[in-house]
């Protein structure tokens, strides 16, 4: 037994001297205003309409009333699909 217990002593050391330094790196430090002011107007206003489109569907279907599924298919899912789309048109070309 104290053959595997040197071995596995040694595996710990080794990797805490060569994982643990690239773990523990400190990420580089980003301001969050950076993030926010590179949204542009259009991504701003499409966020804007991905919140009230639901609000305004729900407001006309209350689904609280019992019209759960018509209020996902109509409320939501047309939502999902536009910032799928969205997605995979934005995606970075290699």
């Amino acid at each position: 037994m104290t053959g595997i217990s040197e071995i596995l002593v040694l595996i710990l050391l080794i990797s805490g001297i060569l994982i643990l330094p690239r773990m523990l790196k400190p990420q580089p430090t980003r301001d969050p205003k950076e993030k926010i002011a590179r949204l542009s107007q259009k991504k701003r206003a499409a966020i804007v309409a991905s919140v009230l489109y639901p609000i305004a569907v729900a407001l006309v279907i209350k689904p609280w009333e019992g019209p759960v599924l018509k209020f996902a298919v109509i409320g939501l899912v047309p939502v999902i699909i536009a910032w799928a789309v969205y997605w995979v048109a934005t995606a970075p070309k290699k």
